[in-house]
């Protein structure tokens, strides 16, 4: 598997606002590290059970983030960078993580990017000694703007805090989208397993 991650903190980076809300009001953030119950209501989760499987994972009480937003696609368009995979389709998905807040240590890690960093220096180091597979793993680690929770403040008027989240993207390819996906599932498989490994450390 080939794993790397990066820093994208410059002006024209994507950020994320969390808890987030679509600006047609039709998609919110779901709070699936307390209520798991509700990953039936993600479109994403109920098309693809390999993602429902990795987002139960990485919201677990076992693990040290939760997710905030995913998406999964597929395509026939590979840059040259993808060649080595000898593949002419790529199953993929992305997933955004923020470390959760069940405790202070775990919160002020919200506002960290060291935390941040070493968190995705190691999952790469973890990945790299996975089985090889045509799959790829790619961190990038980003500006997160976090409201503070008030029950007395409109969601428009509450405080924010600065802080960082990591997007996970995760791809499979092979020479239909069927092996595709199924290399995208074992995968997001590795990513999940690496993740809890880490939270046991941590």
């Amino acid at each position: 598997m080939d794993a790397d991650f990066s820093i994208e903190l410059a002006h024209e980076d994507p950020v994320l606002g969390f808890p987030w809300t679509d600006p047609s009001g039709k998609l919110a953030y779901v709070d699936l590290k307390r209520h798991p119950g509700l990953i039936a209501s993600i479109p994403e989760a109920q098309a693809f059970p390999e993602l429902a499987e990795f987002l139960r994972t990485l919201n677990s009480p076992r693990s040290l983030v939760e997710t905030a937003k995913c998406d999964v696609w597929t395509t026939t368009e590979l840059n040259a960078e993808e060649e080595i995979y000898n593949a002419s389709h790529k199953f993929a998905s992305y997933v955004d993580v923020v470390f959760t807040h069940t405790t202070s240590s775990d919160n002020a890690a919200r506002f960290s990017l060291p935390a941040h960093e070493q968190f995705a220096r190691k999952l790469v180091e973890l990945l790299h000694r996975a089985p090889e597979t045509p799959s790829s793993v790619e961190i990038c680690v980003r500006r997160c703007y976090f409201a503070k929770d008030s029950q007395d403040r409109k969601e428009e008027e509450r405080e924010v805090r600065e802080g960082c989240y990591c997007t996970v993207y995760i791809s499979g390819y092979g020479t239909d989208q069927p092996s595709a996906r199924h290399n995208w599932g074992i995968a997001l498989k590795l990513v999940g397993n690496a993740t809890l490994q880490l939270s046991r450390v941590d």
